[in-house]
């Protein structure tokens, strides 16, 4: 295979890092699915990336197809590799995109899962609060739930993100951007607890930290930590099944609109960039009242 091939996968990553402010995680996706149409590209004598044709593309849209991928997956690998291309075109690089003409898959309609507020509060009550690394969970799972940012968003918040007198987050979402989230008065306490007393006693091996959120050394605590954190909760607690971290995320806007919120406020403070990825709530929020009906009315 040709070098140009691996210098033009570094110039695409280096736009994503640069341009396009992509997080690392974002990025190392982008290059797994690269990779695996250039392993493909190997397999069938391709030798430059100007050298594929729509033809190569449907062969290995058939590969993936073989493989049994999920809808899901197939799709993101030809969003990547359609991007991937249409960099190429703009570094005239290649004269035209062979992933223009490739239909991704439609994904399949799954509503996001959630918590009612009985399995929340279970959550809640499988957190001690005597130890450091206690008090740290709590904070972390109180702000999750108040807020709704992302665990990739919550594992770079530092400490002078925070306004506690104001009650407010600054976050840093997706490409960079910025917004200011307000919490409740629980997260608040939790919070106060957390950095007046566990976080001090974490942060004895390393005293140059400003990351809210540490590990049992003192350092930062990541997003693989904070997953293993949620999951390790869950287990103490008397709920069955896995938690990801995003449910706390969709538990955050089903509550919300549950409760009465406009969807423009919710997709604000979600950090959507498009209404439509808040209105998929609106079907969770659905079946969310319809439950609370049947188990409170009289007569349901």
């Amino acid at each position: 295979m040709s070098g140009n091939v691996n210098n033009s996968l570094n110039m695409f990553i280096e736009y994503l890092q640069i341009e396009k402010n992509y997080s690392q995680y974002t990025i190392e996706h982008y290059q797994h699915d690269i990779d695996e149409f250039f392993m493909f590209m190997n397999e069938q004598a391709i030798i430059n990336v100007t050298d594929v044709t729509y033809y190569d593309v449907r062969i290995f849209l058939t590969k993936l197809y073989d493989k049994k991928l999920a809808r899901k997956s197939v799709a993101r690998k030809i969003s990547c590799l359609r991007s991937f291309y249409k960099f190429l075109v703009r570094e005239k690089i290649v004269a035209e995109n062979p992933f223009t003409l490739a239909s991704i898959p439609k994904a399949e309609k799954k509503l996001p899962e959630f918590f009612y507020e009985e399995e929340l509060s279970q959550l809640f009550k499988a957190c001690e609060t005597e130890t450091p690394l206690g008090q740290r969970n709590k904070a972390l799972l109180e702000l999750l739930y108040a807020t709704g940012m992302r665990v990739s968003e919550c594992s770079q918040i530092r400490l002078k993100d925070l306004d506690m007198s104001l009650s407010t987050v600054l976050v840093r979402g997706k490409g960079k951007k910025e917004r200011y989230i307000p919490f409740g008065s629980f997260a608040s306490d939790a919070l106060y607890v957390y950095i007046q007393n566990g976080r001090k006693s974490l942060l004895y091996q390393n005293n140059v930290n400003d990351f809210l959120f540490l590990n049992f050394r003192g350092g930062q605590l990541t997003s693989r930590g904070i997953r293993l954190i949620l999951n390790k909760l869950i287990e103490q607690s008397a709920l069955t099944g896995k938690i990801h971290p995003h449910m706390l995320r969709h538990t955050f806007a089903t509550h919300l609109l549950a409760n009465g919120a406009d969807m423009r406020t919710v997709q604000e403070l979600l950090g959507h960039a498009f209404l439509s990825s808040t209105q998929i709530y609106t079907h969770v929020t659905n079946e969310y009242l319809r439950k609370t009906y049947m188990t409170h009315h009289p007569r349901a």
